[in-house]
């Protein structure tokens, strides 16, 4: 018999499953919003290079991640690309008119390293469009479980690793579920609105649910 932990089945073929639609349709939301050009620069602080490759623009990306975002076959002119501190951007003030994140800013730590975050993509982005996952959504889409979340994090984060998808079905997955579990701190929307007081916070549904929340400011 093969062992869970040794079965191919795991947590990135459920994202091959579900989440292509759920990117289409934030892409969707991006392009409506914000309508990008060719003379449009767009940071994008926690995206990879494939991120952008079948997004039908012709703007200037600037890629920034604690990892090389070169993943990939070589990047086209228009990407540049830099490594650091999402906290610290080293660009000054409304130097790029959208300042873009996906899923990124429930990695950062503590609710005032997410703070910080959060003002600095306010500082470098005329415009602003910055996602996470719902913390009260049922489903947790890191670990892929239910309602263990809802308990307050400091026990969940401790819990999560093993009462969830992803923690017994480990096929092609060598992420150290400890140390993803230590990084997280899901926001809410109430947060959301704390953290980026300027923007229209947007709920991302899916069922009538709230999925995702994300944060819009139009370029000032």
């Amino acid at each position: 018999m093969v062992a869970l932990s040794q079965m191919a089945f795991g947590i990135y073929s459920l994202y091959r499953r579900f989440q292509p639609g759920f990117r289409n349709q934030r892409i969707r939301l991006f392009l409506e919003a914000f309508q990008p050009g060719t003379q449009t620069r767009i940071l994008d602080v926690g995206g990879l290079v494939w991120n952008w490759y079948d997004v039908p623009i012709k703007s200037e990306i600037t890629l920034f991640n604690t990892d090389d975002p070169r993943i990939g076959p070589p990047a086209p002119d228009r990407f540049h690309c830099q490594n650091g501190d999402g906290r610290h951007l080293p660009f000054s003030d409304r130097s790029f008119d959208i300042a873009f994140s996906n899923s990124t800013i429930e990695h950062v730590g503590t609710y005032e390293d997410q703070k910080q975050f959060a003002n600095e993509l306010r500082r470098v982005g005329r415009g602003l469009f910055v996602q996470t996952p719902n913390r009260w959504f049922f489903a947790e889409p890191h670990f892929v479980t239910v309602f263990v979340h809802y308990l307050p994090w400091c026990l969940a984060k401790r819990l999560i690793r093993f009462c969830s998808f992803r923690g017994i079905f480990r096929g092609g997955d060598n992420i150290d579920l400890r140390n993803l579990a230590a990084e997280l701190r899901p926001l809410s929307y109430r947060e959301m609105k704390e953290l980026f007081p300027d923007c229209e916070i947007w709920r991302e549904k899916w069922f009538g649910m709230t999925k995702s929340l994300i944060a819009v400011r139009q370029p000032v």
